[in-house]
């Protein structure tokens, strides 16, 4: 692999610093003809250096940045570090695209989408690990085993390896609940979720339920996020002490330590200092929920001194440690989940800045693990409606409102189509715009525009990017379907039922 350039350093120590200082522009370089011949060149010269490694993945990480839409990629480019900053997957070799649709739906959630590019089939809106057969709510339909499809993490243990999760929101949210989980309705989160949705919790299990019983929950060697309050019922938590959402008396966390076998050491731990302290040789599972809701924004985090709450690349350290520990060979799930949340707020800051804290956990695998025998993968769910647009000066903070609308009011630089925006930037008494000066845009969740009234930002149809580095990166190239993603790792790692590399 080619050396860092020293302007590369610098861009890249801006990345791990999470810095959203605009690096100062070489202008005068960059006006020359020479500079962008250079530059040009030497991306020929990379791409005609790229060899086609074909060696057998041993391990295998897939890096989901929920919501992290090519816009987003491209706007935390520039929170980063400048325009012609590179995150750090955007310096792997091979890239494709993924058609993101439902069965049924033209936009997916996260949970279609998530059945798809983990278990290799493409199924409807709000249902995870069932296929195209089974309707969105329905009580009964997913306990027909045969439409059940099961992750890669499973394929993945089958053939001897050990898998894990991590996320930044609750582990039986949509997309890490896709690795394990196997619902009609992605809310049945605990037993009460799916007393609502007027099913028997008794005979419909709930997706903390299947994390700790499934057949692939009950497998999983490391399982890190947050969500702590889907397990527990009359049980105070240990930060809030309140007591958790379950109505049916147990302690899931508990039970998950008591089933133990005679001989297993299985650890579980709820704040920063503990995790750090596990040994993951003396580690055979690990279990780790860090917040009872979501995982605290990185932002959120650094200003109220939450110290108690890892970062997404400290989780991610200590998931790979212990998945290394046995020497077998594993398949890991990272998720970036809170760049979603915050769209759909109408966040912009909060989720550039997660999409950083995103890059870093890539950048610490690509550099922890070798590329001759680990694959990395990165990509994205599904995309937003947020736009990066207007003809900002380079340089320019992306968060800023640099130009004027035809009503002579400066507007935004990022804006979304739709959402919670559009009542903080339009005055229906005035029937017009509000001046965006007037308010404090440095807040951390201010609010920006909204074109359409909602109560929360939806996602749009875009094909999301796919990044890979490793054994077999080349297949992740051209456009294909979503559900293609897991057979391709499984190529390269010789896992599952379809084509293999060996």
């Amino acid at each position: 692999m080619k050396s860092p350039s020293a302007f590369e350093l610098v861009i890249l120590s801006c990345l791990l610093l999470g810095s959203s200082q605009a690096v100062p522009l070489e202008s005068q370089r960059q006006s020359s003809e020479d500079y962008w011949f250079n530059n040009a060149q030497q991306t020929i010269d990379n791409i005609v250096r790229q060899r086609e490694n074909r060696n057998i993945a041993k391990n295998v990480i897939l890096f989901m940045g929920d919501g992290m839409s090519v816009a987003t990629v491209a706007m935390t480019r520039a929170y980063a570090g400048g325009e012609d900053t590179k995150l750090a997957f955007e310096n792997f070799p091979f890239i494709g695209m993924s058609k993101t649709y439902c069965v049924n739906k033209q936009v997916p959630d996260s949970a279609c989408s998530a059945t798809a590019y983990l278990t290799g089939v493409k199924g409807n809106y709000e249902t995870i690990g069932v296929n195209g057969k089974i309707p969105s709510y329905h009580c009964t339909a997913e306990l027909d085993e045969s439409t059940h499809t099961f992750s890669i993490a499973q394929w993945a243990m089958d053939a001897g390896k050990d898998a894990g999760l991590v996320t930044t929101t609750r582990v039986t949210h949509a997309s890490p609940a896709g690795v394990y989980a196997h619902t009609s309705n992605r809310d049945r989160e605990n037993d009460n979720e799916v007393s609502k949705d007027g099913c028997d919790p008794k005979v419909t299990l709930d997706i903390a339920h299947q994390l700790i019983y499934g057949k692939t929950g009950q497998g999983l060697k490391v399982v890190l996020g947050c969500g702590r309050r889907e397990f527990m019922h009359k049980f105070k938590d240990p930060e809030t002490g309140k007591n958790g959402k379950r109505k049916d008396s147990r302690n899931l966390i508990d039970e998950w330590l008591n089933l133990a076998k005679q001989g297993e050491n299985r650890s579980y731990v709820w704040n920063r200092d503990d995790l750090l302290g596990v040994d993951p040789k003396k580690t055979d599972k690990l279990l780790g929920m860090f917040d009872p809701n979501h995982c605290v924004y990185n932002l959120e985090r650094i200003q109220e001194k939450m110290d108690q709450e890892p970062t997404l690349a400290e989780m991610v350290d200590k998931a790979t440690d212990v998945l290394s520990s046995s020497g077998k060979g594993f398949f890991l799930f990272v998720e970036g989940g809170r760049i979603d949340h915050a769209h759909h707020r109408n966040w912009a800051r909060l989720s550039l800045d997660e999409t950083v804290e995103f890059s870093k956990a890539v950048e610490l695998v690509r550099r922890k693990f070798s590329e001759e025998d680990t694959l990395v993968v990165v990509t994205s769910d599904h995309s937003h409606a947020v736009t990066y647009s207007g003809y900002s000066d380079r340089g320019q903070d992306i968060l800023g409102a640099h130009n004027i609308g035809n009503d002579g009011l400066p507007y935004k630089t990022v804006s979304y189509a739709n959402g919670l925006g559009f009542y903080d930037h339009v005055s229906p008494s005035e029937g017009g715009r509000v001046n965006i000066d007037d308010q404090d845009t440095t807040w951390r969740e201010f609010r920006y525009p909204g074109t359409l009234p909602l109560e929360s930002e939806t996602h749009s149809g875009d094909d999301v990017a796919v990044y890979a580095s490793g054994p077999w990166a080349h297949l992740f190239k051209g456009t294909y379907e979503q559900n293609t993603i897991p057979h391709m790792l499984a190529y390269a790692s010789c896992i599952g039922d379809g084509l293999k590399a060996c």
